[in-house]
């Protein structure tokens, strides 16, 4: 597989920080390798505007926007509320062409798992259909334990390949001790039965590409890129 989405477990855990990351890492060490970056749909501004200042001007880099909804809402509600309707196939058509396009592929979900992409089906129903291997993010805070407990258990319900999880940091913490209360690595895997793949630090600036890179480098990347020549072990 030559693709892999970014999932999370709702809203604002770090799924932005987690794609730049992996994309930092691939530019910086995957220098013959060409990249596409997918939103699978966006409401309000944000993700494809980071995508577009951070990697517009690379000619290794794709970046595809196929749906944008202007209210920062539920897609099905944002469409409803632009006069629009969601065309699934048109995504998919989109995000197929980039495949065949691009080395790999690093899509962007929206939301949770559990989200609603249109009024029949989720993100997690995305993933299972279109054969996605996903990672999940889980931001660190309290009730990260059970968000991870719940997004694996639907991931598992509907058959999807759930690599792994990334632990983020999208609140500066106190100290370790937070890390290790909050979301107890040791803990998290007993109840999943899912490996965590690595943690993403609170992080201000996305525009450090070389620190995000050396970030992802410490992670588990052969699980996560399992295409990729690792360049920098």
């Amino acid at each position: 597989m030559n693709h892999l989405l970014i999932a999370g477990t709702d809203t604002d855990v770090g799924k932005t920080a987690v794609t730049i990351a992996l994309a930092s890492y691939w530019h910086k060490y995957q220098l013959n390798s060409s990249l596409g970056l997918f939103k699978l749909m966006q409401t309000g501004q944000g993700d494809w505007e980071l995508y577009q200042q951070l990697f517009g001007n690379l000619d290794s880099v794709e970046i595809v926007k196929p749906l944008i909804f202007e209210t920062p809402l539920a897609p099905p509600i944002a469409a409803e509320l632009a006069g629009k309707e969601i065309d699934l196939a048109a995504v998919w058509h989109s995000f197929s062409s980039l495949v065949q396009k691009q080395d790999f592929v690093l899509i962007e979900a929206l939301g949770g798992l559990g989200s609603p992409v249109t009024h029949e089906m989720t993100v997690g129903n995305i993933a299972a259909e279109w054969r996605l291997p996903t990672i999940l993010v889980v931001t660190v805070k309290l009730g990260a334990i059970a968000q991870a407990v719940a997004n694996v258990a639907l991931a598992r319900s509907l058959d999807i390949d759930l690599r792994g999880i990334i632990l983020s940091c999208s609140d500066p913490l106190d100290n370790s001790t937070d890390l290790e209360q909050l979301a107890p690595k040791n803990l998290i895997e007993s109840l999943t039965q899912i490996s965590i793949l690595g943690i993403l630090p609170h992080i201000q600036d996305l525009k450090n590409q070389n620190q995000l890179a050396k970030i992802v480098s410490n992670w588990d990347v052969e699980l996560i890129l399992p295409s990729t020549k690792l360049l920098t072990k």
